[in-house]
């Protein structure tokens, strides 16, 4: 089934099922795009846009009752599609920013926060969605709606909420006129964990204006 298709066989565009998969498809384009580099000043809109619609659409499965699949086993989807090219455009392009502060879970006491990537994120979710869309496009309906659910709970709901945070944070401090903490020198593999003030003594101080033209950001 095409993408051309995907409102065909007589689907009502009120049907839960071609909403959900219309909303990630859109995303699934539109991250696309924003990854190619034509408007590095918009991006980081851009990407605050797209990850705030698409927590409604996982808002929507999250809230509807369990799905359950057509079939006790998933059909074989073969080999996913490789997202190294568009995790490493993100790399380069939300540079010197791609590194945030994480808390995983914060119901869990004292849980230090750690590292994460919005590159990593980025690509983490798009392949989530992508196994989705493929089970949806081989008109196995119910296979991607529970797909998408399960996963929203196991998997990308969480990245893309933290990533939405993560973005969210990032043009508050640009449109308050904040000092932004610089994420330079501290990797993935660092331990947040000793000291509280870990992410900030890592860190250099970037002022906004320093990265607000770059990445499309202007301060009020």
């Amino acid at each position: 089934m095409s993408d051309a298709t995907l409102h065909a066989v007589q689907q009502d565009p009120d049907d839960f099922s071609v909403q959900i998969a219309d909303q990630i498809e859109s995303f699934i384009v539109a991250i696309t795009e924003v990854a190619k580099g034509d408007e590095p000043d918009s991006a980081v809109p851009f990407l605050l846009l797209e990850f705030s619609q698409l927590m409604l659409a996982g808002g929507r499965l999250g809230a509807h009752e369990d799905i359950l699949p057509d079939e006790r086993y998933e059909p074989d989807l073969g080999p996913e599609p490789d997202v190294d090219e568009l995790r490493e455009r993100f790399a380069a392009l939300l540079d010197p920013i791609d590194v945030y502060s994480e808390v995983f879970d914060p119901y869990e006491p004292r849980k230090a926060p750690v590292p994460s990537r919005i590159s990593d994120d980025i690509a983490g979710v798009v392949t989530d969605l992508r196994h989705g869309m493929a089970h949806y496009r081989a008109g196995r309906i119910t296979e991607a709606l529970w797909w998408w659910q399960f996963s929203y709970f196991t998997s990308w709901g969480g990245v893309a909420s933290a990533t939405l945070r993560a973005l969210q944070s990032l043009m508050a401090h640009v449109r308050l006129n904040q000092p932004l903490p610089a994420l330079d020198g501290l990797d993935t593999d660092d331990d947040l964990s000793a000291e509280d003030d870990a992410l900030a003594e890592e860190a250099g101080q970037v002022m906004a204006e320093e990265i607000a033209g770059p990445l499309g950001l202007r301060g009020a």
